[in-house]
């Protein structure tokens, strides 16, 4: 019985033992691609602007998104230069946080350009002389 029990032994020892069956399959995938996910917006907490921008807001009138970073970009250095200074006027308060090396798209560029004709053309707030005066 003994011998028969490390005969066992040594059997369940060398099959324990014993190599893998096979060489398992590695599949190789492409790594996944993740798609930035940051959207940009313009927020103006202003519903008489959000109507006329309805109202105004034509394809027909639509110029370069060229156009819109270049005028944005000199609304926002004069805006913020007003806000940061005390301008008599507390309605520059807020900053307005553009940056023109990102890039934040058609739509936002013409929004953002859109906010600042309001302000001009139909608040009366001059924000910097000599900016364009194309939307009535």
């Amino acid at each position: 019985m003994k011998h028969l029990f490390f005969l066992l032994a040594v059997l369940v020892i060398f099959w324990a033992c014993k190599g893998p069956k096979g060489i398992g399959k590695i599949e190789i995938t492409e790594p996944e691609v993740v798609v930035d996910s940051v959207e940009y917006g313009v927020e103006t907490f202003d519903a008489k602007f959000e109507a006329w921008y309805a109202m105004h807001n034509s394809p027909a009138k639509y110029r370069s998104l060229a156009y819109y970073e270049n005028w944005n970009k000199q609304y926002v250095q004069a805006w913020n230069f007003k806000a940061l200074n005390g301008a008599k006027n507390s309605f520059f308060q807020p900053i307005v946080g553009y940056d023109p090396n990102e890039k934040y798209g058609f739509d936002v560029n013409h929004k953002l350009f859109y906010y600042f004709q309001y302000v001009e053309n139909v608040l009366k707030i001059e924000i910097m002389p000599g900016g364009p005066r194309a939307i009535h």
